[in-house]
């Protein structure tokens, strides 16, 4: 029923800036929470920001706190993951996700993800 389609991922030296877009089909986009999340090699997938249905709200993991901005363009049926200070640490698969509520601890739909490689 809903397509998450990643983009904007690649390879960027340390310090860097990086921007992932996330854009979903259908008309509904507005009315879903969107979620990035992050899995390492290695690691179990965590979370990495959130943001409400109209973009008031929004929540960042501690270990991206101040270097990452998540927002949203309802309009264009596309969020952002705006990725600052990139670290080494930062490497990953990050895949956009959609849930009705923020108070969802689960997501009802996934994208397939797209690799950010961040080089020391």
């Amino acid at each position: 029923q809903v397509q998450l389609v990643e983009s904007g991922g690649g390879l960027v030296q340390a310090g860097g800036s990086l921007r992932l877009s996330c854009a979903a089909s259908g008309r509904t986009f507005s009315g879903y929470a969107m979620g990035w999340l992050r899995q390492a090699p290695g690691k179990e997938r965590e979370f990495v920001a959130t943001i409400s249905q109209s973009g008031a709200s929004t929540y960042y993991a501690d270990s991206v706190k101040g270097r990452f901005t998540i927002s949203r363009d309802n309009a264009k049926n596309t969020v952002y993951l705006q990725m600052n200070s990139l670290k080494p640490a930062d490497t990953a698969v990050y895949t956009c996700a959609a849930r009705r509520s923020l108070s969802q601890r689960t997501y009802d739909y996934w994208g397939q993800g797209t690799q950010v490689t961040v080089s020391s």
